[in-house]
Formats: structure tokens, sequence, C-alpha cells
């Protein structure tokens, strides 16, 4: 177990930055760390596999590459399951699933294709020892994956079990949540460092202040939940238990001034019950108020970092006694939704105004789906960087806050 082909996939556009993570987490580089399309590859040991999982900001999931090979149809999968030695990670006794990706495979039936691989493993079970274990696919001991390509297939074992983003403290959430691993792509988008004020004037439930302040008092992210590795033949209690005492012992207090404020305050409260969840409680700093009139909550200036409600969002963002597309006064433009605020405004143009007066020498970053968005708050980014929000395309726009009023766009300028 001390030479393992590992594979981390993560959001598209994020590659880059979780090899940038793993490199700090591991020191591997070179052709030991290869950035893939939607993930990273490495070569590592069983104790890395453990630590990525505990530390890992980014990554969805912690996969062992069992086997790979070419394939035309499902007997060719059936083989190429049936030669993995499956005995050496999980015994008969415990239950399994298999679950299958796919980019421009041939096969028919990807649910034909998941029948055969677990055929395979049953079959080679009960060859080894006359017995089979069973089939979960709800709650399994152990998940198989199966990726396949135009001519490629790929086996792993998964030794995360619940994806990565569920770190174990958001109990409290509105209806558009952030996930955890997008909060913290955006934060190393930025290049934040933890000596420098960090404020989400739309923090929601707090995700990304929460996750902020995780970096900041070196709180891995893991430590709040269980991992189906845990579960596999190799785990050994003794290695896992060091290895958390090891992150415990890093754990530290933290002075950076990281802030949150959202107009609902059912949402601040949301917010405040998820921090003392994730152990961050004395190091966020939580406040009602609207975006439009909240001033800089410091006086040093630094990074605002936001996924503001919007188009979908803001029908689903909600508020304390009325909702979201109520109070900002979402109408319908072309055939898309557009915010405004209660005077008639556009919001966005609006929140640019406050920002110029009130937030000079900020970095202001938000993640949106409008490309065009720069333009209608009359803003140049200084920065574009591809960001996926699940299936929706989009954009962390970049900008620099500088004193002075609003100046228009050119026409037809993005």
């Amino acid at each position: 177990m001390n030479s393992l082909q590992l594979f981390l996939p993560c959001a598209a556009g994020v590659e880059g930055f979780l090899a940038d993570e793993v490199h700090a987490l591991t020191g591997l580089t070179g052709h030991d760390l290869l950035v893939g399309r939607g993930g990273v590859l490495l070569q590592a040991s069983w104790r890395d596999a453990l630590r990525l999982n505990l530390h890992s900001r980014l990554a969805q999931r912690v996969l062992v590459q069992l086997a790979q090979r070419p394939y035309r149809g499902e007997n060719d999968l059936y083989a190429l399951a049936g030669d993995v030695a499956w005995e050496i990670w999980f015994t008969a006794r415990q239950s399994f699933k298999v679950e299958v990706t796919a980019q421009h495979s041939p096969l028919k039936s990807l649910n034909f294709a998941a029948l055969r691989v677990k055929d395979a493993v049953a079959d080679r079970f009960r060859a080894k020892g006359g017995s089979r274990p069973d089939v979960d696919t709800q709650r399994p001991d152990v998940r198989i994956h199966l990726h396949l390509t135009s001519d490629q297939a790929t086996l792993y074992i998964d030794t995360s079990g619940e994806p990565l983003f569920k770190r174990g403290w958001r109990e409290d959430k509105g209806d558009a949540p952030l996930k955890e691993t997008l909060a913290a792509a955006m934060i190393a988008a930025t290049g934040w460092q933890a000596d420098a004020p960090l404020y989400d004037p739309c923090c929601g439930s707090g995700t990304i202040a929460i996750e902020a302040a995780q970096i900041a008092c070196r709180i891995p992210p893991g430590g709040k939940r269980r991992f189906a590795f845990e579960r596999l033949l190799p785990y050994q209690a003794h290695i896992w238990s060091a290895i958390k005492e090891e992150a415990a012992g890093a754990i530290q207090a933290s002075a950076t001034p990281i802030f949150g404020s959202d107009v609902s305050h059912r949402m601040v409260d949301f917010a405040q019950r998820n921090a003392e969840r994730a152990g961050v409680a004395h190091a966020v700093q939580l406040r009602g108020g609207d975006a439009l009139q909240r001033m800089p909550p410091c006086e040093q200036p630094g990074v605002m970092l936001l996924n503001p409600p919007y188009g979908e969002r803001i029908a689903a963002a909600g508020t304390a006694g009325r909702s979201a597309r109520e109070r900002m006064g979402v109408v319908e433009r072309a055939g898309r939704e557009t915010a405004q605020t209660e005077d008639g405004v556009d919001f966005f143009a609006q929140l640019a105004t406050h920002w110029k007066k009130h937030y000079a020498g900020w970095q202001a970053w938000m993640l949106t789906p409008d490309l065009k968005l720069p333009g209608k708050m009359r803003l140049k980014e200084s920065r574009r960087v591809p960001m996926w929000n699940g299936p929706i395309e989009c954009r962390l726009f970049r900008f620099d806050m500088v004193k002075g009023a609003v100046r228009q766009r050119p026409e037809g300028e993005a």
C-alpha cells in the first residue's frame, strides 16, 4: 500500500488549485502528480490517501485506481473486474455498490455495465471463498466506481464514502446552498491569505466565511465526519488515530478578521449555528444587514467574496418574512430574470455604486453565471476565473475597488 494510483475528482476549473493543494499536503511533484481533466492523478501511499480525505477542501473524493484497459463490450468489463483482487480490500460479509460514469461510451446501457462488474466481483469472491458479498444500493460498505471513455474502462475503489463536500457541520442551510468544496475553490482562486480580512456580504448559511475561518484556524475539513476507508481491510486504527492527532495538534486560534452578513436574519442564525458546529464561532463575526447598506466591517481593506442570489437562486434564497424574489423585485427581461431593488434600480448596479463609494482598496470577487454582469455593474473586472457550480458554468470576477464615480462601460463590452 506504499504505491497507489489515486484519482481525486473535482469540479471543472478547479484542477489546478487542487494540484496545488495536493502538493502542499503531500509534497508530490512531477510525474507523481498530474493534472487531468476533472481531477488530479497521483502516485501516493495509503497514508497519503487517508490524509487527503481528512485535509482536502477541493477534492470530491479520493479514489484508488485498481485496473484500466481498453474495452469494446460488457464482457470486457466482466473480465476487467474479475482480474481485480477485491479480497484484499473487503470481505464477503460486507455490502458493495457499483457506480458508473461515462464520457462518449459506445455502450447502450450503463446499468448493464454496472451489472456485469457486480457479477464479476461476486463471482470472484464465490470462487475464492465459497460466498459472495451482498449488494446494497443505499448504504453500502464499499463503493466501486467504473469510469468509461470511448475505449478505456477504469475501475476504482472509493476511500471517501459520502462526497467530501459533506464536512459534517452544515445542518442548517437555505434552499440554494453553496457546496463547501466550491466555496473553498473560490477562496483558493482569490489567493487570499489568512492575515487579511475576508467578508461575504451575502453569506447565506455561512459557507464561505466558515471555510475561510477553518483555513485560518488550520481545522481539517474532514474532522467531523467518517470515511469509507474505515471499513476497508487495509485500514489500521492506530495509523488513522496518529493522522488525526497530528491534525488536531496543528489547530490554532486565529486573529484573522472574517465577516459575514445577510439580509435574512434567519440565514444569519443558520450561519451562526453552522459556525459553532464547525468549531469557528469564535473566529467569525456574523451580522444581519442589506448588502446595499452594510459599511466595511473593519478599517483594513481586504477581500470581499460572494455568490450573490441571481436568477434561479434569487427565487430560492428566502428571507425572514418574505422571499428574496419579493425583496429584490425580480423582473423578466428578454426571457431571463434580473434583480431590482424596491425603488426599481438594478440591484447589481446599485451594489457597485455602494462599493465604489465605501469600499476603496478592497478586492471584490463575485461568482455568477451571468458573463455580462461586469457590464451591468459598470465595472471592469481585473480577472475572470472559469468555475462550475454543479452543472452551471460560472465566472469568478475580480473587481478592484477605487473610490470615485462608477464609469459607464462602452456599449456592448462584456
